[in-house]
């Protein structure tokens, strides 16, 4: 099983590196081959509303999304992790999620599932606050992007009060429960 984390903070090594790094670590312990791909490392546009829009569910724009679309499509299982920024997701996550758009065009108006393999995932986010309902915005943006990915939602950490870079390594809770949700994900089946 292959499991792909994508990692949508600006700060490397940060409170949600580390957990989706042990996420990782649970994946693996549990056999699952996995990869990791940090967003702030790519150079791609926000959605452009294209108007000559492929129908084959591609997006023309020629940039580094192209490798995040490759590696979903690869992946059996996802994990997308983000901080919680103004009450929902970060910029670099959303503004992958909204490059998603030429499938979510294809699947919904064209009806072709160019992301037909079904998979499972899980959500982690890690806000600085400890406001619980920035939460659920951040959950419902990811609920999309699964739907149209084909992604059954198997699992989701969301860990408050971390706000300093490295913060998270003092709740053994939140480690602990990432690590297990990586290993859980690994030996799920999608839609199970």
């Amino acid at each position: 099983m292959k499991v792909l984390g994508i990692n949508g903070s600006p700060r490397v090594g940060g409170n949600t590196d580390i957990l989706l790094d042990r996420a990782l670590d649970g994946a693996r312990e549990s056999g699952a081959e996995t990869e990791k791909i940090i967003l702030s490392d790519l150079k791609f546009s926000p959605c452009l509303e294209c108007d000559n829009l492929s129908d084959d569910g591609s997006c023309i724009i020629n940039d580094d999304m192209k490798v995040v679309y490759e590696k979903v499509k690869a992946a059996d299982a996802l994990i997308l992790a983000s901080p919680i920024f103004f009450g929902t997701l970060s910029a670099q996550t959303k503004m992958m999620i909204d490059r998603f758009q030429c499938a979510w065009r294809a699947k919904n108006k064209l009806n072709k599932d160019i992301f037909n393999k079904k998979k499972t995932g899980a959500v982690i986010c890690v806000a600085a606050s400890d406001r619980k309902d920035f939460f659920g915005n951040a959950k419902a943006i990811a609920a999309n992007l699964f739907a149209t990915l084909n992604v059954f939602c198997a699992g989701e950490l969301f860990c408050a009060g971390a706000e300093n870079k490295g913060d998270i390594l003092k709740r053994r809770d939140c480690l602990e429960r990432a690590r297990r949700l990586g290993g859980n994900l690994a030996v799920k089946r999608a839609g199970g």
